[in-house]
């Protein structure tokens, strides 16, 4: 019998919810663990930045098969098995090449699966993309909790426990991966245009390079927010509850995104976004020590995330429609999230350790406007509603 859309959408929902959890484990406290190995600064900007890199390639070859064979869930139950299993090894790790290379594989699997998922869960929405945000939410849910509990766990337990809390989700994320049902989905005809094609237009080039700038921007905030944090003497719990600020004021626009993202369009959603991003940076540099500025910075995390994240995947969408749906969310994942990601990372250890923090994030304020400029100057107007997106300015 066919389960009814209600609990397709909680197991959508509890996905997200799981998946992200591992995200609220690695991006508050997997440096700080890192750290405890004795690694120095630039050695955990290498390390994070394979965790990145993977995100390059990993998607888009899952994502060229899911869209020439179909059967896009047993590739993600796939692709949380192998996650779990090779993962298992890490906390018997010590030595940078063994933790890199065991990084490199478990990456490989977890960061060609989210893009696939993305897929899936707009699939099942049908002619409603614009409810995305309420299901992926439940992400943003899964990972303030995960903040919040290992912030109070860690300072018990210690930092070793960091990433038996990272399986415990890559669990949850397998187990309910068994529960998700696919909807096969048609292709229309316009549809079937190269992927190449569609890639190549200048719009779309300019966005993709625009969405890899968000990412390096984000660098230092992902690899040493922690650290930076605790080096003005915060404890793991207050630490742990400005990550989980920011994702609370991520998750309330989330709510509201449905009804915002019709009224002010795409692309002014991915400009104000990266305006701000620009802002928020510029704000970590100079002021680190003011506290009430840097609840002002985590709370801008709705727009630097959420806002952009949300616009991006609606750009997405609409840009390739369903025939490349599988590789145009792979391509966006792999080319910000892997490639920019990875280049942020990467910049932000080598800039951390020869210049300081407030310097590092003072240039991915900069990076941040630039991505900005190109936003503005380059990509054109999505008209959300006709679904006819970024044919020209």
């Amino acid at each position: 019998m066919q389960r009814s859309a209600d609990t397709q959408g909680v197991s959508l929902s509890l996905f997200y919810f799981f998946y992200f959890a591992i995200i609220g484990v690695q991006a508050p406290y997997w440096a700080p663990y890192l750290k405890s190995l004795s690694f120095g600064a630039a050695e955990i900007g290498q390390l994070m930045a394979v965790l990145m890199v993977t995100k390059v390639f990993a998607p888009s070859i899952w994502g060229w098969i899911g869209d020439h064979y179909g059967g896009r869930m047993r590739l993600v139950r796939l692709g949380s098995l192998a996650t779990l299993l090779i993962f298992a090894v890490v906390p018997f790790l010590r030595d940078f090449w063994p933790l890199a290379l065991t990084i490199a594989a478990y990456s490989f699997f977890w960061n060609a699966v989210l893009p696939q998922f993305e897929v899936i869960t707009l699939s099942r929405l049908g002619d409603q993309p614009h409810y995305y945000s309420r299901i992926r939410l439940w992400g943003s849910i899964g990972f303030t909790l995960m903040v919040l509990v290992v912030g109070v766990l860690v300072g018990e337990w210690g930092i070793a426990s960091v990433p038996w809390f990272m399986a415990l989700a890559m669990l949850g994320m397998l187990l309910v991966s068994l529960w998700v049902e696919e909807r096969p989905v048609a292709v229309a005809q316009e549809e079937t245009r190269g992927f190449r094609a569609l890639l190549l237009r200048p719009d779309v080039l300019s966005f993709f390079i625009a969405s890899a700038l968000m990412q390096v921007g984000h660098g230092p905030y992902y690899t040493f927010f922690s650290i930076y944090m605790a080096d003005q003497g915060h404890s793991s719990a207050i630490i742990g509850m400005l990550w989980a600020l920011g994702v609370v004021a991520e998750i309330v626009l989330f709510w509201f995104m449905h009804r915002l993202m019709p009224r002010v369009g795409v692309k002014w959603l991915l400009l104000s976004a990266l305006l701000l991003a620009a802002l928020r940076w510029a704000l970590l540099g100079l002021y680190p020590d003011n506290f009430t500025l840097v609840v002002l910075t985590q709370l801008l995390h709705a727009a630097t995330f959420g806002s952009f994240h949300s616009a991006s995947i609606e750009y997405v969408r609409q840009s390739f429609g369903h025939a490349h749906a599988g590789q145009g969310q792979a391509f966006y994942s792999g080319i910000s999230f892997g490639g920019g990601a990875a280049l942020g990372a990467l910049l932000s250890g080598y800039g951390w350790e020869w210049y300081g923090g407030g310097w590092t994030f003072i240039g991915a304020s900069v990076v941040s406007l630039l991505a900005a400029l190109l936003v503005w100057r380059c990509v054109g107007l999505c008209h959300y509603k006709s679904g006819n997106c970024c044919r020209g300015k």
